[in-house]
């Protein structure tokens, strides 16, 4: 087992929890809501947090971020059931590329526009970009009256 596997990997699973509890909190018509203006639907924040994942992970594929791929599954920013299926899948994918890579490899470097980032780092910042998605996931739960789930109002707030 490699290093972060052993040291970090913890962190991205609990996070993953966390994005599980908030799914749970939801029904398919929470996902329509949109605090106005021209912020998304909550739905539509959950997809982005999905694009996120997957470009991230292609990116340990790839060793190159690219930041085009848009998830464009009928029903999906409408669907608690799809959202949760498709993160499970990526999810799982993500894990098993991160147990392949050997220590050595954690250090190889990913392409971002020109600047290479470690394997370890670039999942340091996967970590960063979910944390910041869920801030944004709190303020639409706090503008639909809904309770936070006690994990993600600890960590997030």
């Amino acid at each position: 087992m490699n290093r972060f596997m052993e040291e970090k990997w913890s962190w991205i699973e609990g996070c993953n929890g966390m994005r599980t509890l908030l799914l749970d909190s939801l029904t398919d018509a929470d996902l329509a809501f949109s605090p106005g203006g021209s912020a998304v639907s909550l739905g539509a924040l959950f997809r982005e947090m999905g694009e996120i994942e997957y470009s991230y992970l292609q990116s340990l594929k790839t060793f190159t971020q690219d930041w085009s791929y848009r998830n464009t599954d009928a029903g999906l920013e409408s669907s608690i059931s799809q959202l949760k299926a498709w993160f499970t899948k990526m999810d799982d994918e993500l894990k098993a590329v991160v147990e392949a890579f050997s220590n050595e490899e954690l250090k190889k470097g990913v392409d971002r526009s020109g600047y290479p980032m470690p394997v370890e780092t670039q999942l340091e910042v996967y970590l960063q970009a979910m944390l910041i998605i869920f801030g944004k996931a709190t303020v639409y739960f706090r503008a639909m009256n809904k309770p936070l789930p006690e994990t993600v109002e600890q960590w997030i707030g």
